[in-house]
């Protein structure tokens, strides 16, 4: 079975800003679900939260694996863990045709390419609903100046493997959000370097 081990370190800081942020009774569409731990851990800890886990098609036997174990049965008061989709963000028919009060990420923008992190914008501003959220979890930096020099030297690696990949900045994703008609509502710090994006559809 998979199992991340940042999921597990960063699920609790996560969990705060989501209950802060979602509206009672949410519909949430998780881009690159992974291992399925985020997911899992959000539906036992929020109640009426509806969760729809996704990956690229070679990662979902796995993933769904993981959310069809025993151990997944008792989540919160209503709350519902749906089966994954298929969604590369890459690919337009791919995204759900119905409308979702937020989109989340965690991890994901620094291993996609650039290309693929303007597609994941505009994606997501066509299946959130007026006022829907964008909330984006992960290293940012802000015009080339990390927020730590760990952030440096993971973007530095991450290139080193593939110069597609790298962390990625804030500024400049915020300003392709406006444009595909999100609107930052906020910039939050969380522990080990990260932050949490939030945009709002217009």
């Amino acid at each position: 079975m998979l199992f991340a081990p940042a999921c597990e370190r960063n699920k609790g800081p996560i969990l705060a800003v989501l209950k802060e942020w979602l509206p009672a009774q949410a519909l949430v569409l998780e881009i690159g679900s992974g291992s399925g731990q985020h997911a899992a851990f959000f539906c036992q800890q929020i109640a009426g939260l509806t969760w729809q886990t996704s990956d690229c098609s070679q990662n979902l036997a796995e993933l769904q694996a993981q959310l069809t174990d025993p151990s997944l049965s008792e989540l919160a008061a209503g709350s519902q863990l749906r089966p994954a989709i298929t969604l590369d963000v890459s690919i337009a028919h791919q995204w759900p045709r119905q409308s979702f009060d937020a989109v989340f990420s965690a991890n994901t923008a620094h291993i996609m390419s650039a290309a693929a992190v303007t597609h994941l914008l505009a994606g997501a501003s066509r299946v959130l609903r007026p006022s829907g959220l964008l909330l984006l979890y992960g290293p940012f930096h802000d015009g080339g100046v990390h927020t730590a020099a760990s952030n440096a030297a993971f973007d530095q690696h991450l290139r080193s493997l593939d110069p597609a990949m790298g962390v990625r900045d804030a500024s400049e994703l915020v300003q392709q959000a406006q444009n595909l008609g999100l609107e930052r509502l906020a910039d939050l710090p969380l522990p080990a370097n990260n932050r949490m994006l939030v945009l709002e559809r217009r």
